[in-house]
């Protein structure tokens, strides 16, 4: 009774503790940033900062699809068959606070990249440091 007891409560302190990972920058190119000057490639940052610090907002999305389609398969008796089929989705949507935090952190990244190839002196600033 013990050694299931202990296995629930690991299994649990292992699912919740992968629950709590930090959310890792999306890869955006730094090359849409190249025919910003250096002035605006530091409001750039400056304004995504702005935005993380005073909280992302997930973008409004539905997450509901219906679809219709034509399906065949085999059926119970042995034969095969065509027939109508009607999907419904009700999934999560990938649009989450961390999907959008991870991609403005990959933008973050992308200009810091920018303005070190145009050595532009950037100054990179954390929520922590205010």
């Amino acid at each position: 009774m013990k050694k299931r007891y202990l296995g629930l409560v690991l299994g649990s302190v292992v699912l919740f503790s992968a629950c709590a990972t930090t959310v890792k920058p999306t890869y955006i190119s730094p090359t849409q940033y190249q025919a910003f000057n250096c002035t605006q490639l530091q409001s750039e940052y400056n304004r995504i900062q702005y935005y993380i610090d005073r909280g992302v907002q997930a973008p409004k999305r539905s997450g509901v699809g219906v679809g219709v389609g034509l399906g065949g398969g085999w059926g119970s008796r042995g034969g095969w068959g065509i027939g109508p089929s009607v999907s419904v989705n009700m999934g999560q949507s990938s649009n989450t606070k961390n999907t959008e935090l991870a991609r403005l952190l990959g933008e973050q990244e992308a200009i810091v990249q920018a303005a070190q190839f145009k050595n532009c002196p950037l100054t990179v600033r954390n929520k922590t440091t205010q």
